[in-house]
């Protein structure tokens, strides 16, 4: 459904219609026929107008992809137990998460190409300087102050197995990961690779 946008609005109301558009854009036609213009019709708008706030498509769809995921953020779970909330991170991840990880893997191969980019630059410019996506670091050093995770065991790959499982999982069915899978990600691989010992 194409947004319209004033020509009166300003700032922040603007920069987030047209960031809808974007997205809606991207989503609709892939990065391969995503263009500043089929933005541009889809807003109401015309081409200066993003322009002057992207310089390129390429920053546009990924400022797009951003403010998508900004929209409906990933809650972090505070149950009590690491466990139950790697658990419930990884549910939650998965249902806002697959549409994204569906987007990367059909959408967005002309995107690397045009960019010189990979998939993990752009996983880096998304996570805008954090560790790990979703509160996977909270939920990590929850686990560590009530002793049920040994730290010293806790390498930087380690910490993000159970999310980087998750996007392959995501990557390869393009749906959202049953919970089987997602209990077996925790039980099963992480846990028993972190937890302290008695």
């Amino acid at each position: 459904m194409d947004r319209h946008v004033s020509s009166r609005r300003r700032g922040q109301e603007l920069e987030d219609a047209l960031l809808d558009a974007a997205w809606e854009e991207l989503a609709d036609v892939g990065y391969g026929r995503f263009t500043i213009e089929g933005v541009a019709a889809r807003a109401g708008t015309s081409r200066p107008v993003i322009y002057r706030r992207w310089p390129s498509r390429s920053d546009l769809a990924v400022a797009a992809v951003r403010h998508h995921g900004a929209k409906d953020p990933v809650s972090t779970p505070d149950t009590g137990s690491v466990r139950d909330d790697l658990v419930e991170l990884l549910r939650r991840a998965s249902s806002h998460r697959a549409e994204v990880a569906a987007l990367f893997s059909v959408q967005m191969g002309e995107y690397f190409s045009e960019t010189g980019k990979s998939p993990q630059d752009l996983r880096q410019e998304l996570l805008s300087g954090r560790r790990q996506p979703f509160g996977m670091d909270e939920v990590l050093r929850r686990g560590i102050e009530r002793g049920e995770i040994d730290p010293d065991r806790l390498t930087p790959r380690i910490a993000g197995l159970p999310t980087d499982l998750l996007r392959h999982e995501l990557l390869m069915t393009l749906q959202p990961a049953p919970d089987a899978t997602i209990t077996e990600i925790v039980d099963d691989i992480f846990l028993p690779l972190v937890r302290t010992r008695d």
